[in-house]
């Protein structure tokens, strides 16, 4: 690892080291770039308070630590009356991990306001389906009339699930699945849902901004 921009703290992952900058060396949001998706490096840069979030036009990972962390405490989750007749309804079956390869392609290719393309490219694909495999990832699946609308898809490190995208065919399904993942994580004693940057959806859910440097304190913990 070497530091290529001094004044931004940005730096060159290596090949074959999986380390990453510690909360001193960081400067802004992009922490560093390069290195690749083998399984230990993904699961090294999630307990380091990082994530990856795009593969640029030189085949380089964007490795990525906000200094404004949205998270949300699955205890606040906002259950509006409207999503509560949703649920009490029983409109959707949830079920988990039962489609963890279709939920993440849906992630991709749903179209999202104000965003022309999408990170989650075949490479996001592989590396998470690799983590499924390896029961690191998972996810929460929305069926209506026994077809897949909504979901959602993270990695679990220790207590924290680390959110990585969620999709919706069909209004309500993602905040459904959410809600079921609230529930799960009360259940499960898993103290943080990391929802990574700022979006007004998240937002409306319950999920906060905190600075960088009380994530990592919770991430210690």
């Amino acid at each position: 690892m070497k530091l290529l921009d001094k004044d931004e703290k940005i730096y060159l992952l290596d090949d074959e080291n999986f380390d990453f900058p510690s909360i001193d060396m960081m400067g802004g949001d992009l922490v560093a770039i390069g290195g690749d998706f083998h399984p230990q490096r993904l699961l090294n840069a999630y307990r380091s308070g990082l994530f990856p979030w795009f593969i640029d036009e030189y085949n380089y990972i964007h490795w990525f630590s906000p200094q404004k962390r949205m998270v949300l405490y699955p205890d606040q989750f906002k259950l509006t009356k409207s999503l509560k007749r949703v649920i009490k309804n029983k409109k959707f079956t949830i079920k988990s991990n039962t489609a963890f390869e279709d939920v993440i392609k849906n992630c991709a290719n749903i179209k999202r306001k104000d965003e022309d393309d999408t990170w989650i490219s075949k490479e996001f694909i592989t590396a998470y389906t690799n983590l499924f495999n390896l029961k690191y990832a998972f996810s929460i699946e929305c069926y209506e009339d026994e077809k897949l609308v909504g979901g959602l898809y993270g990695v679990l490190i220790d207590d924290i699930f680390c959110g990585e995208s969620m999709f919706s065919k069909v209004s309500n399904s993602s905040k459904v699945a959410f809600y079921y993942l609230c529930e799960w994580a009360k259940e499960n004693k898993i103290k943080l849902i990391d929802c990574q940057v700022y979006n007004d959806h998240l937002a409306s859910l319950g999920a906060i901004e905190i600075p960088r440097e009380k994530y990592f304190e919770i991430l210690s913990d």
